[in-house]
């Protein structure tokens, strides 16, 4: 004990005298201090410039999930009610759902609504579309005068058939005019009807009595193959002036020979500019049609970008069959408006007194439904022109819009493919999202086929270039509506009554 007394004692002695002795400089224990502060100051910097790139992290998926929604939002929009945005380059079109109430799409619709147009950028440029689940189309800018697009592939060749064969199943009706040329296109003649065969045609529910509604039910028969739209109107003014409001049979008789006289006079002047010789049907495409037809309305309405009641109530699909040296002269789909005319599918909200009715088509759809081994090309004679001049469509004897004699002069042809579309605008925009004049350069005709059948599907959307006749004309097809038990009912009347009647 007194052994481990004394050294403890010595041990002691021995650490006071460290103590108060000056102490070397010892630079590894100063440096082990300082390392214990950097390590301290670099977990301070690593937990901000966590909690920094953390909370930049978060922004980042709230403006993602923003960006989601609002742009799934826009597409709705542009779908359903007509959004003036126009796709780009590279640009994805959504897909369109079936309305399930054409009421509220109506409504919608006429409160705030503005026509969208493709942009074409340049000739040759190309778009990919989305318009098939599964499948991208390519859309080609073919011309901006007219604004021209080229969708390969719009329909595949099963769906191409099936409307082929519908159109042959409701059967097809020669549409011929040929005034002031040559008499070997005569070789079809006109359809002749008595007068008591057409108050037959016309006498819609055959109770022997003509109504106002069953001649305006007819205004829009255009084609000239049996009554032109002078004879109607003619027709339609001499039953106003009938006390009774109705035309029997005798009473049809003395106002059909003075609209015959009429007709007559005015024929060549309507006509004597353009010809053509086809045969066609029309199909219809609401509920209750065939699947492939509603397949193709929707398949239109994400293609053109247009609110879909505003394709719905637009004319059905028209169905063109061209055989050997069949053709159509150059044309326009759509017509000048002017204060004494008023448009077919608006007429019951327009001029009521207008002498003319016309046909207000904002654009075309065309579908190639077969291919042709010779001819029969889509032509577009004055396509591009740095200058339109009708006085040039003149050329000595050579007429460019007779395309039976100078398809090849045409500055535009594309030749029939099947299941490829032509997409081109009839008027130009009025620079407030709504449509303007008529652009002179969509003058358009088909070429004589010269080997092979030519099948053809035209889809034409109405629009009036009265902003507010055409709401009107929408608010009262709301109307109507309401008035019908479903759906179906009302889109069968929209076919065949005063609202849209089939040409």
């Amino acid at each position: 004990m007194e052994d481990a007394a004394e050294r403890f004692m010595e041990q002691d002695e021995f650490d006071s005298s460290e103590i108060t002795s000056p102490l070397p400089f010892r630079p590894p224990c100063r440096s082990t201090r300082l390392q214990i502060q950097r390590s301290n100051v670099c977990s301070r910097a690593y937990f901000v410039v966590v909690m920094v790139f953390f909370h930049v992290y978060i922004l980042n998926v709230i403006a993602l999930l923003l960006y989601v929604h609002y742009n799934n939002g826009l597409g709705d929009l542009d779908s359903g009610n007509g959004s003036p945005s126009a796709p780009v380059g590279g640009s994805r079109l959504p897909q369109p759902a079936p309305p399930t109430d054409l009421h509220d799409h109506v409504e919608d619709y006429s409160h705030s609504f503005t026509l969208s147009r493709i942009e074409g950028i340049r000739v040759g440029h190309i778009q990919r579309l989305s318009l098939v689940q599964d499948r991208t189309h390519e859309m080609k800018t073919l011309s901006l005068k007219p604004l021209l697009f080229e969708i390969s592939g719009f329909l595949s060749e099963e769906e191409c058939r099936v409307v082929v064969q519908l159109a042959q199943l409701k059967g097809l009706t020669d549409s011929q005019t040929a005034f002031g040329r040559g008499q070997e296109d005569s070789k079809q003649p006109l359809l002749s009807l008595s007068t008591e065969e057409v108050f037959s045609l016309l006498d819609l529910n055959q109770d022997g009595l003509l109504q106002k509604q069953e001649i305006v039910s007819h205004t829009r028969s255009q084609d000239g193959t049996w009554l032109s739209p002078v004879n109607l109107r003619q027709i339609l003014t001499g039953l106003e002036a009938r006390p009774t409001g109705t035309l029997s049979l005798g009473d049809f008789k003395q106002v059909f020979d003075v609209s015959q006289h009429s007709g007559q006079h005015q024929s060549g002047k309507l006509h004597n500019n353009f010809k053509h010789r086809n045969k066609h049907t029309w199909l219809y495409q609401g509920p209750g049609s065939h699947h492939v037809l509603q397949t193709l309305r929707n398949r239109i309405i994400s293609l053109t970008r247009l609110p879909s009641p505003l394709v719905e109530l637009s004319e059905p699909l028209q169905v063109v069959r061209y055989e050997h040296r069949d053709f159509s002269d150059a044309h326009y789909d759509s017509s000048l408006s002017r204060s004494e005319t008023t448009c077919s599918h608006t007429r019951l909200t327009g001029n009521s007194s207008a002498l003319t009715e016309v046909s207000c088509r904002y654009l075309t759809v065309l579908i190639h439904l077969s291919s042709v081994e010779d001819g029969g090309e889509s032509t577009f004679p004055v396509a591009d022109n740095r200058t339109y001049d009708e006085k040039a469509l003149l050329q000595g004897e050579v007429d460019l819009t007779d395309t039976q004699q100078t398809c090849g002069k045409s500055n535009l042809k594309v030749k029939p493919t099947t299941g490829t579309a032509l997409l081109w605008y009839n008027h130009l925009s009025d620079g407030q999202g709504w449509m303007g004049e008529l652009d002179e350069y969509s003058l358009h005709g088909e070429c004589p086929v010269k080997k092979g059948v030519k099948w053809l599907a035209n889809s034409w959307i109405n629009v009036d270039p009265d902003h507010q006749q055409q709401e009107s004309y929408q608010r009262l097809v709301a109307q109507k509506h309401r008035t019908k038990s479903g759906l179906e009912e009302y889109y069968q009347s929209v076919s065949h009554s005063d609202f849209h009647q089939d040409l």
